[in-house]
């Protein structure tokens, strides 16, 4: 099976740019109730993938750091303690579902990096269990 038909395109995802503020980061993410976002850079490369955790952490270590301030601190200046790892585009499903077995998301890149969107754990659940519910229904008849 071809991992596009997962996909969820760029245009549909919602992401951060590195060169954006953390109160940029902090603001988008309450809106939207995310707990992470990828981040990609001006060339449209996939660098990393933002959490709350990291932003936590930030705060957490940086002395007197407040909300008001996070407008000067830099996205791609706060470091992510958790590795989202992308794949490629033309890349098989084992090494999709190994991926989203840790990861709420799992980036995707074409081949020079660009970030093209991003495949969702949950379409995978919900695809697994559509496939599992179907052939319970047909042993159910079958019987």
């Amino acid at each position: 099976m071809n991992i596009a038909f997962f996909l969820t395109p760029k245009k549909d995802v919602i992401h951060i740019k590195d060169k954006a503020t953390m109160r940029q980061a902090l603001e988008k993410m309450e809106y939207h109730r995310y707990t992470a976002v990828p981040i990609i850079d001006e060339e449209g490369k996939y660098i990393g993938t933002l959490t709350e955790g990291d932003l936590l952490w930030k705060m957490k270590h940086t002395d007197d750091l407040t909300f008001k301030n996070t407008s000067k601190i830099f996205v791609k200046d706060i470091p992510m303690n958790m590795v989202n790892n992308p794949v490629k585009i033309n890349s098989d499903i084992e090494s999709l579902i190994h991926l989203a077995k840790c990861q709420n998301f799992v980036p995707v890149v074409d081949d020079s990096g660009v970030f093209i969107g991003i495949i969702k754990r949950s379409d995978i659940i919900n695809y697994c269990y559509d496939i599992i519910y179907a052939n319970n229904q047909l042993n159910k008849v079958a019987q």
